[in-house]
């Protein structure tokens, strides 16, 4: 078989963890890193419709907490607005006086 050097840059901890992978599955990492390129190239790729129905489903996932941490920053706001006014009335009747 005919072999042609592939060269590629990556973090120190990413390397480590390449590393580990391939002593753990007791491959070489470059045939950890051939496994895996097969089996990216493969896969097909996702068309506009299937990348659009990804993003509304973790649209979808998220609206509810964002919902929920809008509401806790307005309860935050009125609260602070409460404040406020209190400590304006209460500085107003001392200069009253």
């Amino acid at each position: 078989m005919q072999t042609e050097r592939v060269t590629f840059l990556t973090s120190p901890d990413q390397k480590a963890a390449l590393d580990a992978f391939a002593k753990g599955s007791g491959m070489s990492v470059g045939r950890v890193l051939r496994e895996a390129s097969s089996q990216y190239m493969a896969e097909a790729p996702l068309g506009d419709d299937d990348k659009l129905a990804i993003l509304v489903a973790q649209l979808n996932e998220a609206v509810p907490a964002i919902a929920e941490s809008f509401d806790r920053m307005i309860t935050l706001i009125d609260s602070a607005h409460d404040e406020l006014r209190q400590l304006r009335a209460e500085r107003a009747g001392l200069r009253a006086q």
